[in-house]
């Protein structure tokens, strides 16, 4: 796997040393985003806003709202249904009895997005790769009304339990959990008469988009790391279009910032099977598709979407719906 990389400057150079990065992400971050580059740095070093998530299998969101308000909190609504920003956090709000009680969870902005997007129905079969901790397999669950079947995927037996134990408390009863590699999800193929209705593929990847949170990723990532990545959500991607049925539905999702993990690993799915096409996706803005990046599917790329830190005050993020037709 080829991993871009570009010319060093003065500029580039100054500001990784101002910030702390290794120069490696700052070089290929001015020729991804330009000027937007010194924007998301900032963006990074001010912090973002905390936000959850309302669990309406057991609490209307109004309900919610008006308990976390007498206990001192303030939420408010974002652009993305049931996602609300903590604007008053007078103690943790990971510490109060609704939270305990799985009415909410904490969770980004960005990481709403996929399981909107995918946009399961009650009564569908459902498979969430790279399940674990829980918030997107939950919000699933959620969105399916507790109807159906969600397939929790996670293949390191160490992230099991919190998985088991954010579903219980969720109260998320349509979910089973398998301890397996997604690369070897197609075993199930056999066991379900013309593939799966729905897929979920928030991949593992080296995290740039989440900076702030863990500020060890602007220096102990590198072209190893992101070569590993790729490859790895390379095979993931293709084991997960490969369970679908005709005319059923993928999200392929990451928290990184590199075009390697994102935009070309859909290219290369694109590249590699038939009868794929890219959806339009409503939230966030256009996939890259700078000449560098040697994409032979452009016009399909432009359909994937990215959120931006300083644009959509959330981690950075990039989501695509693929559609096996």
């Amino acid at each position: 796997m080829k991993i871009l990389d570009f010319p060093s400057t003065t500029r580039t150079r100054v500001l990784a040393e101002k910030y702390g990065y290794d120069e490696f992400i700052v070089r290929r971050w001015f020729k991804f985003f330009g000027e937007d580059t010194i924007k998301i740095m900032e963006t990074f070093e001010e912090g973002l806003p905390k936000y959850i998530r309302v669990n309406t299998i057991k609490i209307p969101e109004k309900e919610l709202i008006k308990r976390l308000e007498v206990r001192g909190f303030r939420v408010d609504p974002t652009d993305i249904p049931y996602c609300y920003m903590v604007s008053n956090e007078p103690y943790s709000i990971g510490a109060t009895p609704e939270y305990l009680m799985g009415y909410y969870y904490i969770m980004d902005k960005s990481s709403c997005v996929p399981p909107l997007v995918l946009a399961p129905k009650p009564g569908d079969l459902v498979v969430d790769l790279a399940a674990s901790p829980g918030g997107k397999t939950t919000f699933l669950s959620m969105l399916m009304q507790n109807k159906g079947t969600v397939l929790a995927v996670e293949p390191q037996k160490e992230r099991l339990q919190p998985l088991i134990d954010n579903v219980h408390r969720m109260g998320a009863m349509n979910v089973a959990v398998l301890n397996m590699d997604g690369r070897s999800i197609g075993k199930i193929r056999e066991k379900v008469v013309g593939g799966v209705d729905k897929v979920l593929l928030d991949a593992p990847c080296t995290g740039e988009g989440i900076i702030h949170k863990d500020p060890s990723r602007k220096t102990d990532r590198d072209a190893k790391d992101l070569s590993f990545c790729s490859y790895l959500q390379k095979e993931l991607i293709l084991a997960a279009y490969d369970i679908l049925k005709d005319g059923g539905e993928l999200v392929y999702s990451t928290c990184s910032m590199a075009p390697e993990e994102n935009e070309i690993v859909v290219d290369f799915l694109l590249e590699m099977r038939e009868n794929v096409e890219v959806v339009e996706v409503e939230y966030g803005v256009e996939g890259l598709t700078i000449p560098e990046l040697d994409l032979k599917w452009p016009e399909e790329i432009k359909k994937t979407r990215r959120l931006f830190p300083h644009i959509h005050r959330c981690s950075g993020f990039f989501i695509a719906r693929i559609r096996k037709v």
